[in-house]
């Protein structure tokens, strides 16, 4: 298998038939990539395991990194139909990332990155890859080893970044344990969005699968909310006050 880099290259000028709010909407590539520095990455298929627990999350996650470094946009492009590519950015709750269906393949065999995946029952898929595209045109290309199996060794969001900018620093991630009608909840997501911080709000009580006691094993304690900033037990909204400076 000779997989294709296409570094100085155009990308394929392609349709995709895609859904948008449960609507059909056709995107060229033209629109897509047409004055703008895009990151693209592809790989075999939604749902999958690496694709879903690792290569599509961690772009997302360092999606506001990228913006500040001068990305417009990231896609995801897979060959999956509009239906399964709409359906999997509902699943992970996916908000920077836009998830391309190139059903018919036309993108991803214009990249020469069209492989056999039949001995997974697949079919014709994509190969695992980056690239960094500039006004339509490749400037950085990551393609996984030819290897058996699903190589994900340098396609990774991670890697692009260090390839944009070296001294970009990882994002500190907030989140929040809350519970539905605590207002002291209500006031430390105040403050965040007050500040322009992203978080991500986990709920606890009856019927979430999160008990006061798994709160206090990760907190060591049993009110809300509890808030933790790049992996570090910031408290309560008090605690969060003192934290962003904040009276």
């Amino acid at each position: 298998m000779k997989l294709a880099n296409m570094e100085g290259k155009k990308i394929p000028q392609v349709t995709f038939r895609t859904r948008e709010n449960s609507q059909w909407r056709d995107v060229t590539s033209r629109e897509l990539f047409g004055g703008k520095t895009v990151i693209v990455f592809s790989l075999p298929g939604a749902f999958t395991p690496t694709c879903s627990s690792s290569h599509l999350p961690r772009y997302n996650e360092l999606a506001p990194t990228f913006r500040e470094n001068g990305v417009d946009s990231i896609l995801c492009i897979s060959v999956n139909d509009a239906f399964v590519m709409e359906a999997w950015a509902q699943e992970l709750a996916v908000s920077h990332v836009r998830l391309v269906p190139d059903g018919n393949a036309e993108f991803t065999a214009g990249m020469g990155m069209l492989v056999d995946k039949s001995d997974l029952g697949f079919g014709r898929r994509s190969w695992r890859y980056s690239m960094l595209v500039r006004d339509g045109i490749i400037e950085k290309m990551y393609v996984e080893p030819d290897r058996p199996g699903d190589p994900f060794e340098v396609s990774d969001a991670d890697t692009m970044l260090r390839h944009i900018n070296p001294e970009a620093k990882d994002p500190e991630f907030i989140t929040l344990f809350t519970r539905d009608g605590c207002p002291h909840c209500a006031r430390a997501k105040s403050m965040l969005q007050e500040q322009g911080l992203e978080y991500e709000e986990i709920r606890t009580g009856m019927g979430t699968g999160v008990t006061s006691r798994s709160l206090r094993a990760v907190s060591g304690r049993s009110t809300v909310p509890q808030i933790f900033i790049g992996g570090r037990h910031i408290g309560g909204a008090d605690d969060l006050a003192r934290h962003l400076g904040v009276r």
